[in-house]
């Protein structure tokens, strides 16, 4: 593929940061049996990978606001556009030694969400998005599954744990799909799950409770790669929601429908 001059930009960022992370992704198995172990670290690692990437945006294109989980929002002089930031999605699984963890940028320009890169470094996988062009992996176009019955299809999903999410809510999604799916998942990234959605590695996606920073990326990957993304009713506000379905277009009008929406659960 040819790279955009825009997704060159939010990948140079996205490597940068990769670098420092990977580093400290080498240290936390020694810090594991130290007496204040490592969450302090990881979450230095966090911000410090944020700073790294926010630089880098800003030197490339100033003006241009900013939405990150660190940092919270910060409007630019420029109203059209807006950086949507994860600096590291999978925290609990860096934490722990798990490599499943990325960096996610996604761009939005006068409210529609244009491009996104999701970077997972351990795996070396590169996913680039922008809308209309496609979506690729180190270069290769990606495509959603085209598997056309639920009975078929793996999941994936989130899981709520100690002090996040609704645990009986997810128990009753979860009730609603197992006996109509092949399997569920749960890799613990958001922007990794949607990602694989986007390759095909998994048929579809459902969480609730989520940020912008998780979705705005990923969103773009799954639509380039000719799949869908909704919110729990079917419409378009997953950014404002927090909720999402993604899935290849042969499965996600039964998915919706199989999930009980917002209103369904209050």
């Amino acid at each position: 593929m040819t790279r955009s001059a825009l997704l060159n930009v939010m990948t140079s960022a996205a490597q940068k940061a990769a670098r420092g992370l990977v580093r400290d992704f080498g240290e936390v198995e020694q810090l594991q049996v130290s007496v204040k172990g490592p969450a302090n670290f990881v979450s230095a690692a966090d911000l410090k990978a944020e700073k790294t990437i926010r630089k880098e945006l800003e030197k490339s294109r100033p003006g241009y606001g900013f939405l990150m989980e660190e940092s919270g929002e910060t409007p630019g002089s420029d109203q059209t556009h807006r950086w949507i930031v994860d600096p590291l999605d999978g925290t609990t699984n860096f934490l722990h030694g798990i490599p499943l963890w990325c960096i996610s940028i996604g761009l939005e320009r006068d409210g529609e969400l244009v491009a996104g890169v999701v970077y997972a470094p351990i795996l070396n996988e590169l996913y680039q998005a922008e809308r209309g062009k496609g979506a690729f992996i180190n270069d290769r176009r990606l495509r959603v599954s085209a598997r056309r019955h639920i009975a078929d299809c793996v999941l994936t999903c989130g899981i709520p744990h100690r002090g996040r999410g609704d645990g009986s809510t997810f128990l009753r999604d979860a009730a609603m799909l197992m006996p109509k799916v092949a399997g569920l998942r749960r890799t613990g990234a958001a922007a990794l799950d949607l990602a694989w959605v986007a390759a095909g590695r998994f048929d579809g996606f459902f969480e609730r409770g989520l940020s912008p920073w998780d979705l705005a990326a990923g969103i773009v990957l799954v639509r380039e790669a000719g799949g869908l993304a909704s919110d729990m009713d079917g419409g378009g506000r997953m950014l404002s929601r927090g909720d999402i379905v993604a899935s290849n277009a042969e499965i996600h009008d039964e998915l919706v429908r199989t999930i009980p929406s917002l209103s369904a659960v209050a």
